[in-house]
């Protein structure tokens, strides 16, 4: 738990206290609640074999890392078979922004302030491409928002009023205010693709995929809470409503959305391509948030995903409307659900679908795109390994939580059939065919954010984001001390941590500034309607509520996130969000 003063003469702000009492929340329940394990090991992996494959993750990092700068910066992507580069989401040099945070976790200090520094100089939103809205706000936003946050740490001197304020949080929201024309439509639910300097073409298809509609909450909700500008929340969280407003009479959601219309195009119901980081936005986004609306949405899913697509611990693909199966075959992308599930303390079912998973890298060597079940074998056309990080991060998660050495077992399996596949000279090159393993002359960026630092993560037990409290920082912030750093980070699709303390820091320091406001005016205006002294408008809706925590509200009225309490629990059930934070009542 976090160590307070024990000088009970020294001044104590509210606010500061308020922040203490929702970290050691945050931090007990998502940091805590991850059991300490004391970094059990298997029988065959010893602190040795940690070390090697930490400095084997290392070596493969750099490889890759170096590869791109000498011979495709300032381009978004290496194309390592080629050793040049190529423009891939928008031009903005993706993969340094996407690497960024993984350098600090790799402890380099000295090249995340290089990076920081080369990034703010030479990336403009401001041009004329066509960019993917989900790709955009996953890979740029959520990149800078998580290397902000974590400057202070990386040895940068941050401006007077960090982390409320700072160049990279500032390059994030310009970044995000290229999206928001997106979110422009009678539905709320965003267009897929929209123009950074034009908006978006008269001409875009309306149809966007279940997860480019619902995966904004985490960093959207971060900038609101961050800069103090509710518009980024407001527009994640009606296009999230939207979608749950579409939901089949079963409880499903499809694969792809008209935003007009709020019409199903694709009727197809799953937990892989297309839908996947639409239900871990609910979970992460009810932990980050302290979120009851959200868990709950997630909770009613949960529920229809396990009575229609799950047969014998893999999750098929059903019609939406029927719950019949459509396509009996399991996605690499499905592999990021054992690592969820480990969040709302269902560990039991997470290691027998990991296991499940695992038989089919074994198998190849990596996780084919599809994989028919029935079969046991590769669908045509989709025997594509991209390098993606999905089951190294359920991995990751799980060992966190029960210490089982078999997790490690995967995390030695990648390093060893990467390396011996993938790795090329000038980087790592994604796998054309798991059966023959040909490769591609692509190295995306989210193998530097995502799959590398996962990976690094497993086998690092000790690094900062695994803190579960013991550490912490106080900072000077614009309202008075904040604290940081102490764990409970939450990372986003793209595995990009962000603290949560942070956004508590600086949005519960703008809600008292703005109660102060209202005060003193109640205090100065004359008497007159009801509700005209809290600036509302009559017959319309309350100004001022920026961070509304429920559809449920009435006008005019305010509503604080509860804080949380979450008891003591027995090991089986330490991960719970649900059965032990939300529906706690002691």
């Amino acid at each position: 738990m976090l160590h307070l003063d024990s000088d009970l003469s020294r001044p104590f702000s509210i606010s500061r206290f308020s922040m203490l009492k929702y970290l050691c929340t945050v931090i007990f329940c998502v940091i805590n609640v991850l059991p300490i394990i004391n970094h059990a090991r298997g029988k065959d992996i010893t602190e040795q074999d940690m070390a090697h494959y930490r400095e084997r993750i290392k070596s493969m990092f750099y490889h890759a890392y170096n590869s791109y700068l000498d011979n495709a910066f300032p381009y978004d992507e290496l194309r390592p078979l080629t050793c040049d580069g190529q423009d891939t989401w928008g031009s903005f040099s993706l993969t340094l922004i996407d690497a960024l945070d993984t350098l600090l976790i790799l402890g380099n200090n000295t090249e995340f302030q290089r990076v920081a520094a080369l990034l703010q100089d030479t990336v403009d939103f401001d041009i004329d491409v066509n960019a993917s809205v989900f790709e955009t706000n996953i890979r740029v936003v959520g990149g800078l928002l998580s290397a902000h946050l974590l400057s202070k740490r990386a040895g940068v001197e941050v401006e007077p009023g960090w982390p409320c304020s700072g160049p990279l949080l500032r390059m994030a929201e310009e970044a995000a205010r290229k999206l928001l024309p997106a979110f422009q439509t009678p539905t709320g639910l965003p267009y897929g693709t929209v123009n950074l300097l034009l908006g978006v073409n008269p001409t875009e298809t309306p149809v966007t995929c279940t997860a480019g509609a619902g995966t904004f909450i985490l960093e959207f909700a971060a900038l609101s809470r961050l800069t103090g500008d509710p518009v980024f929340e407001e527009v994640a969280r009606k296009a999230l409503r939207a979608l749950w407003k579409t939901r089949s009479d079963i409880g499903l959601v499809g694969n792809h959305i008209n935003v007009v219309t709020s019409k199903w195009v694709a009727q197809d119901a799953g937990i892989g391509a297309g839908v996947d980081s639409y239900f871990e936005y609910l979970v992460k986004g009810a932990i980050m948030l302290q979120d009851e609306e959200l868990m709950s949405m997630f909770s009613e899913y949960d529920k229809a995903i396990r009575n229609y697509t799950k047969f014998d611990d893999w999750y098929l693909w059903v019609q939406m409307h029927r719950g019949t199966v459509s396509m009996p075959i399991f996605q690499s992308l499905e592999a990021f659900w054992p690592g969820l599930q480990s969040l709302i303390g269902d560990i039991d079912n997470a290691m027998k679908t990991f296991h499940n998973y695992y038989t089919v890298w074994r198998q190849f060597g990596g996780l084919p795109e599809f994989y028919s079940i029935p079969q046991g074998y590769t669908v045509d056309k989709r025997e594509g390994y991209p390098l993606r990080p999905e089951l190294i991060e359920s991995a990751m998660y799980l060992y966190r939580a029960t210490g089982d050495p078999t997790l490690l077992e995967l995390g030695r399996d990648a390093v060893e059939s990467i390396e011996k596949i993938s790795r090329v000279s000038c980087g790592f090159a994604t796998v054309k065919d798991v059966r023959d393993h040909k490769l591609d002359n692509r190295m995306e960026s989210f193998f530097l954010a995502e799959t590398v630092k996962y990976l690094y993560l497993l086998f690092d037990p000790d690094n900062f984001l695994h803190n579960t409290g013991s550490e912490f920082d106080i900072v000077s912030g614009p309202w008075g001390e904040c604290v940081l750093g102490a764990g409970g980070y939450v990372f986003n699709t793209e595995a990009h941590p962000l603290d949560p303390a942070a956004l508590h820091c600086c949005s519960r320091a703008l809600a008292e500034q703005q109660e102060l406001q209202e005060l003193l005016l109640g205090l100065t205006q004359p008497p007159g309607p009801a509700g005209a002294a809290r600036g509302e408008p009559e017959g319309g809706e309350p100004k001022g509520q920026a961070f509304s925590e429920s559809i449920a509200l009435k006008h005019g009225e305010r509503r604080k996130a509860p804080i949380l309490t979450c008891p003591m629990q027995p090991f089986t059930s330490k991960l719970s969000i649900l059965g032990q934070v939300f529906t706690d009542t002691t």
